[in-house]
Parts: structure tokens; C-alpha cells; sequence
């Protein structure tokens, strides 16, 4: 345990033999589908002509509403989300028909020929045009504690504003896809790059209308998912499968990636408007926030999206007197979903960016005003009530980082480079993390598995998680391993999927190894008991002298191979499968009512990011980064670093090059990877430096360790952060009009905004 292993399928993904869905074999006769989009954002069908679709050489089917034996509804909760419009449309490239035919570009191209009659209106496409029309997916939902307006009114000082932060598009490197296979007695077999295998069959029974036993969803692994693959790879798993039910052949649907990026949704953006009373030494004493989500067309996960921006609003700072309100506002864009971070990241960033207006307004460290603001020992509630239990780790992890990455002789280095360079300038920003672990919604919080030991020692593994590249796969193996006593060789990882562990949740919150290492903890464990119960009686030991390490069972003053002790069990007819079940203890939560703990525990990091800016362009470079994070006791430190530096970047790419454009018609301008920048190799700082903090977890975790899937997204912070830093350096007496994502352009006009004069003025040099 706690080794170092590579990932299970590594050397797969280097050399390209890992099985993605795309690469099974082709059952004869498999066909392929398209699907068949609205031209307009807003408005009605008035009508739809398929001849020609149907007229098209190797169509085979065109399916539409008419086809759909159950309910055309794909949403994963509140029945919003169509299949395929009907009448209302609701934003631009929404799903109105598939095409089936012999070969993938065949109904791609014979999708385009369809003619649909449209009545248009003006669409909703800004967080404004919703609040004009004061239309939404979600009623509004507030929660907090005192007056904080009061509280405000009577500070010394006092501050407001409103801080923009952008959408992210996932990027996966698998696109969506699905490929569903008919079988007898109206079975479905469906292979869908999902998150959710448990949601693609519910979804998938529900619009065939026959029951969840009849359909088998399977996912081996996936090339990416971040929460893009949560809710809405299920469309496109039930289009498969409708078209394999009517035409009773197998079928495959893989979005074309400018599709993909047109027809699924993408991280919330966020308009914060925000106000802030604090002391002479920055202190918060009040703090309000109204967090208006651009959510688009439906519900989908808004609902806990955007709470977990409002439980992460006060990110690691006691707030004494706080309000944090909502409002999911309903656009005219495809549903925005699940990304990595669920909110938090939204969330957590304006109240960095608050702290940061503080430390401008005070004249103090950046630094100082955010330790000045840390929860304590007698300043340890949330603004929903949860008390916040390890301050040493919060207050011991930031400082630690402040010391190895030398942060005050860097901010004193950095303060004579500005004072002396009037083009370029660097910036350095030091932030925390305090992410909430366990799913919201309290049901989810449960996790199943399978563990098979076969007569020759051989462990069959299977649960509910699913890999999307994350490493769940090979830290659960490990787990099992670990309570066997074997080599990992012998542990036998199979693809996820509902025929063995049923009524699963979705592998997302960061929950997979908390969740599903516990659970098949659980089932290896029992089968164990068994095991040492056999032995013991066989050998005539007490049990507690039966040890199991090295591949070989300890008993007594004996010994013998794992292998033939199960032999021995298998002889004597004792049990060697066992169904593991494990449910989260200790949350709870009454949203009503905003009273519970909703976290099991919170997982910490910190990052210290330096950057360096040119203010007449807006170029900038990430120089350096140290990052020290919280992990607990590491079941796999190579996999948790993978994650730490992946998250991080991802983080950095949302708050820095990505940026989701639409125009006035509601169509996304950035679909490509020619418009939509991702950070690339270049981006990465050549000095980058990652460190796991020694800590073991206080709940009993899967070996007392942390999720680390999603907190390390958060550690990006920094950057924007460090960016503003630079900035601030065009006028120290300025706060800096930054916003998220901080790209070339939008720090160009934070600099001329400091300078005093508009775009496109910038005189002699």
C-alpha cells in the first residue's frame, strides 16, 4: 500500500492499445448515427421534411418524437431535456431528429438535407437578457448567518463590486460516443463513455420504456470526462439505442468534435455581485454575494452546481456576518453541466478576488489579509453551519508553502523588478484551498463492489467507479491487494458496468476511491474473515496468529501460498465471492432548512504561482509554481501528483486562455480547436514544483487518505491571481478590472484602464 504504481492502463495509453469505444470491434452489420440540429436558438417547429433524409442512398432510418416507444426525456432529474424537440427550441444545434444509415458520413451529410420551417424569437443569451426576463431553471436558493448588510453599513471600510467568471469547455480527448447492440427479448447492450453507467441505463429503460434489468450499460474506461460525461453522454447512449431498437441492428453514435463542443454543455459561467465591510487590518467583518449562474436551456445539474458555489464561497476565511444568495438563470445556450469542481471553483475564486480588493484598498500583503481572514479556533463555522475541523492543517500546509517557496524574498524581489521596469511586470499570489468532500445530494454518497477470489488466487475486481484517466482503477486494485496480501498481478481489473454492481452513483465529487475503495475494501475483507475462520479451524490456530502478506498466508509457525490456502477454502466449500456496500457516515443535509454537514471532511492545498506580464500587449508567462497539497495518507502518491499537476493546469487553462464565445444568435463561436485555446506544453512552467503534505485524514477514510480528483483545480487560483498581482503594478492606488479568464486581451484592457486611456490609444512609447 501507499506504493507508487504506474497507472493500470499507462503503457496502453503511450502506445495506443487502449480500447476506447471506438476501437471495438464492429459487430456485422452496425450502423451509424447523426443527429439532425436546430438552426435557430429560440423559437418554435413549425414543421420538418425528412423526404429527402429519407431519400438519401444508405439511410436506413430517420428517427424523430414519433419513434419514441416512452418518455422523451433524457434529464437526469427534472424532465427538461428532451431527446428531440418537439416544438419549443430552446438553443442552437438542439437535437431535433437522427439520421441511421450504412456509413458515419452518409448520415452526417444526409442529415444537412433535411428542411425545417422555424418560427424565430430573440433569444436569452447573457446572465442580463435571463435576469430582463427573469426567466430560470431553478428557483432562487439563499443561505448565511447575521445581518451581513448591517454588518457592512457599520465596518470602517467597505467595498462592492462585480466579478465575471467564465465557462470552460471539457475537451475531453474521447469525444461523446455510444454504441448500443440489440438483443433478445429487447435487451440492449450499450457501451457508452459515461460517468454514470447507472443514470445511461435508467435513462435508456425509461425512453424505450421497458425496465432497467433489460439494459446493460458498460464502461471500460473513457479518454477523459471531467463531469462532461456526468449527465450528457446519456442523449447520446439513448439515441444508440433507439436506433438500434428500431432497426434492430447494432448502432454507434460519435459526435464530430465541432458538434460535441455545439451540442453539450460546458462549465457555469458566473456574474458575482458582491459587497465587503472589513477592519483597519482587513478583517472581514461582513459579506454579501448574489451568484447569478448562466445555467442555459435546463435544469440538468444547476440544482448542485451551483450550491456547491455557494458552500464554497468563503473558501478558507471565517465571513462573521455573510449572506450568499443564488439565482440558476435560464439562457437560450445548451444546459450547461457538471465540470471539475462542480461550482466550487466559481465560488472559491470571487472570494479570492475579494480578497485580494482588500489587500489593494489596505495597502497589506495579499497574504496577510488572507491569513488574517483564515478560519481559527474560535472562528470555525461555515456560512452553512459546518464546523471546520482541522485549522492546523489549513494554517500549517499555507505556511509550510510559504516558507519552501520563499514567498517574502520573492514579493521583495518582485516590488524592486516593477519599480524599475515600466513595460514588463511580475506578479506573485500565494492562495488556499478548502475543498468539501462528499456528494451533496446524500443519497449519492453510496458505492458497490464485486470481488471474486478464483481456486488458483486469482481476484476478480469490479465496482461502481469508472476511469476516465484519473487512476480510480488501479488505486481500488491496490486496496484489494493490500487486504489480500498479494501482488497486484493477481488482481484482475474488469470494466464497470450494471450487470455486476447495480444502483451505482456517477463518478464525479471526488468521491471514486473514498466511495469505491471502501467498498471493495468491505467485500475483500469479509471474504478474508472467511478465509482466516477456515484456517484457523483447519490449522487449529487462533485466528489472530493468521496473517496474510507476501503472497502467503502466516499461520502460527506455518506458512503457505495464497494460492493453495484457496484451494483449501474452495475444497472445503467456503465462499469466495462477496458484493461489497459502503455509504458515507456522518453527512447530512436539510437544504430547506441549511442545517447539516454536507461534507465528510474537507481535503487542503495551497499554491504559490509567479508570473510575468507585458502591459502593452497582454502577453504573459506562468514562470514558476510550488504547490503543497493535502492528500492524507496517499494510497498511490504517482497517481494523486498526476492529479495534482493535471487539475492544476486544467485550472489554469479555464482562468487564463479558454473562453466560450456565442454570438447575438445564440451560436458558439469557439467550437473548435482552431477558436478554443487549451493551455499546451508551452503553458506548463518549466519550474513546477509538487509537494504532498504529511498528513493522515481524521475520518476513517480508505487508509485515512483525501480525494484529490477535484481540489487541485482550485490551486489555479493562484495564477489568476498572481496575473492581477502584475497588474496592480500599473498603479498601486487602483484596484485592477480583471476578470476571468484572464486572457492576452483582457489584461490588456485592465492595463489601459490603469493607465487612464481607452483600447487603441496608447500613445508613443
Amino acid at each position: 500500500m501507499r506504493q507508487a504504481l504506474p497507472h493500470d492502463s499507462g503503457i496502453k495509453h503511450v502506445q495506443g492499445t487502449a480500447h476506447y469505444i471506438d476501437d471495438i470491434r464492429e459487430p456485422d452489420g452496425t450502423l451509424h448515427v447523426a443527429i439532425g440540429q436546430s438552426p435557430i436558438a429560440r423559437g418554435r417547429l413549425l414543421s420538418l421534411d425528412l423526404t429527402a433524409v429519407r431519400a438519401c442512398p444508405g439511410v436506413v432510418a430517420v428517427l424523430t418524437v414519433a419513434d419514441i416507444p416512452g418518455r422523451n426525456d433524457v434529464s437526469p432529474t427534472f424532465g427538461d431535456d428532451p431527446l428531440f424537440a418537439d416544438r419549443d427550441i430552446s438553443f442552437h444545434g438542439q437535437a431535433l431528429f437522427a439520421v441511421v444509415a450504412i456509413e458515419r458520413d452518409i448520415a452526417r451529410r444526409a442529415a444537412r438535407l433535411a428542411k425545417v420551417e422555424t418560427e424565430a424569437e430573440a433569444p436569452s443569451i447573457t446572465v442580463e437578457h435571463a435576469l430582463e426576463r427573469a426567466e430560470t431553471v431553478l428557483p432562487d436558493y439563499a443561505f448565511g448567518r447575521g445581518d451581513a448588510d448591517a454588518a457592512i453599513a457599520n465596518a470602517p471600510h467597505r467595498l462592492e463590486g462585480q466579478f465575471r467568471v467564465g465557462g470552460q469547455e471539457h475537451f475531453y480527448l474521447e469525444g461523446q460516443i455510444a454504441l448500443a447492440i440489440p438483443g433478445e427479448d429487447g435487451d440492449i447492450f450499450v457501451y457508452s463513455s459515461t460517468q454514470h453507467p447507472t443514470e445511461v441505463q435508467h435513462v435508456v429503460a425509461r425512453v424505450l420504456d421497458i425496465p432497467d434489468a433489460y439494459v446493460t450499460c458498460e464502461t471500460r474506461r473513457m479518454g477523459g470526462g471531467f463531469g462532461g460525461k456526468e449527465s450528457q453522454a446519456t442523449q447520446w447512449a439513448v439515441t444508440a439505442a433507439l436506433a438500434a431498437r428500431v432497426t434492430g441492428r447494432p448502432c454507434k453514435l460519435r459526435l464530430d468534435r465541432d458538434d460535441d463542443f455545439v451540442l453539450t454543455g460546458k462549465r457555469h459561467d458566473f456574474r458575482s455581485d458582491w459587497k465587503v465591510g472589513f477592519d483597519n487590518d482587513g478583517v472581514v467583518t461582513g459579506y454579501h454575494v448574489e451568484h447569478l449562474a448562466r445555467c442555459g436551456n435546463s435544469a440538468d445539474l444547476s440544482g448542485g452546481v451551483v450550491d456547491r458555489a455557494m458552500f464554497h464561497s468563503d473558501n478558507a476565511y471565517f465571513l462573521p456576518a455573510v449572506h450568499v444568495g443564488s439565482k440558476r438563470l435560464k439562457t437560450n445556450t445548451v444546459s450547461n453541466t457538471a465540470f471539475r469542481g462542480f461550482g466550487g471553483p466559481q465560488g472559491m475564486l470571487a472570494i479570492e478576488h475579494v480578497m485580494d480588493e482588500i489587500a489593494w484598498a489596505t495597502g497589506r500583503d495579499p497574504l496577510d489579509v488572507r491569513y488574517a481572514n483564515f478560519y481559527g479556533a474560535d472562528r470555525n463555522l461555515t456560512p452553512f453551519g459546518m464546523e471546520v475541523e482541522e485549522i492546523d492543517t489549513l494554517h500549517g500546509l499555507v505556511q509550510t508553502l510559504e516558507r519552501s517557496s520563499d514567498y517574502r524574498a520573492r514579493r521583495q524581489e518582485i516590488a524592486e523588478f516593477n519599480a524599475s521596469s515600466p513595460i514588463m511586470k511580475r506578479g506573485l499570489a500565494l492562495t488556499p484551498v478548502k475543498f468539501g468532500i462528499s456528494f451533496t445530494l446524500v443519497h449519492l454518497n453510496q458505492a458497490g463492489a464485486l470481488v471474486h477470489v478464483y481456486q488458483d488466487g486469482s481476484v476478480h475486481l469490479n465496482h461502481g467507479g469508472t476511469e476516465m484517466g484519473q487512476g480510480l482503477y488501479i488505486k481500488v486494485a491496490q486496496v484489494v491487494a493490500e487486504e489480500f496480501g498479494i501482488a497486484m498481478e493477481r488482481v484482475r481489473i474488469t470494466a464497470t458496468t450494471t450487470a455486476k454492481v447495480p444502483n451505482t452513483s456517477p463518478t464525479a465529487a471526488s468521491s471514486g476511491s473514498d466511495l469505491n475503495g471502501m467498498a471493495a475494501r468491505i467485500a475483500a475483507g469479509a471474504i478474508k474473515r472467511r478465509m482466516t475462520a477456515h484456517a484457523a479451524e483447519a490449522f487449529g490456530v487462533p485466528e489472530a496468529q493468521i496473517e496474510f502478506r507476501d503472497d502467503r498466508v502466516f499461520i502460527g509457525n506455518e506458512s503457505l501460498p495464497f494460492a493453495e490456502l484457496v484451494k483449501k477454502c474452495v475444497l472445503a466449500r467456503v465462499q469466495l465471492s462477496e458484493a461489497g456496500f459502503y455509504k458515507t457516515p456522518k453527512i447530512t443535509w436539510d437544504r430547506a432548512t441549511a442545517t447539516g454537514r454536507p461534507f465528510l471532511y474537507f481535503a487542503y492545498g495551497a499554491a504559490c504561482s509567479e508570473v510575468v506580464v507585458d502591459t502593452l500587449t497582454g502577453e504573459n508567462q506562468l514562470r514558476r509554481v510550488d504547490i503543497l497539497h493535502d492528500v492524507g495518507r496517499s494510497i498511490n502518491p504517482a497517481i494523486d501528483i498526476g492529479q495534482i499537476e493535471g487539475g492544476f493546469v486544467q485550472g489554469m487553462g479555464w482562468l487564463t486562455t479558454e473562453e466560450l464565445v456565442f454570438d447575438t444568435q445564440g451560436r458558439l463561436l469557439t467550437h473548435a480547436p482552431s477558436t478554443y485555446k487549451i493551455p499546451v506544453a508551452s503553458d506548463v512552467p518549466e519550474d513546477f514544483r509538487v509537494a504532498l503534505y504529511p498528513n493522515a485524514n481524521r475520518e476513517s477514510t480508505i487508509y485515512r487518505s483525501k480525494a484529490v480528483g477535484e481540489p487541485p483545480l482550485m490551486l489555479a487560483n493562484s495564477v489568476f491571481c498572481a496575473l492581477a498581482d502584475a497588474i496592480h503594478a500599473v498603479d498601486p492606488t487602483q484596484p485592477v478590472p480583471l476578470d476571468a479568464p484572464a486572457t492576452p486581451e483582457a489584461i490588456l484592457r485592465a492595463c489601459e484602464a490603469l493607465r487612464g486611456r481607452p483600447m487603441g490609444q496608447r500613445g508613443g512609447g
